[in-house]
């Protein structure tokens, strides 16, 4: 499959850019949670303790959504875009045939 042009990317509609944006961020986040997990940050001077495990699902959200909207998360936002819209001109047929 050959990647979305930034035209075709910019033509979806902003609620399907998104729903694949956040796809992308929730994937990238599952794979990034084990790396987070197996980090000990208790030898650092301001690392570790009780709160920070508590904080850190947050922080691996935010690092997977930065990650994703600077273009360095894993690529999937494409394809799922492109199946997005795939799926939803399908329906659109669908319902203008009688």
């Amino acid at each position: 499959m050959r990647p979305l042009t930034a035209a075709e990317i910019a033509a979806a509609p902003a609620r399907l850019r998104q729903a694949a944006q956040d796809f992308e961020t929730q994937a990238f986040a599952q794979l990034l949670q084990p790396i987070f997990a197996s980090a000990d940050p208790s030898g650092g001077l301001f690392g570790g303790g009780a709160a920070e495990a508590q904080w850190r699902p947050m922080l691996v959200e935010a690092t997977a959504k930065q990650a994703v909207r600077g273009g360095h998360g894993l690529g999937i936002a494409d394809a799922v875009l492109r199946e997005l819209l795939r799926r939803q001109s399908d329906a659109s047929s669908q319902e203008t045939t009688p």
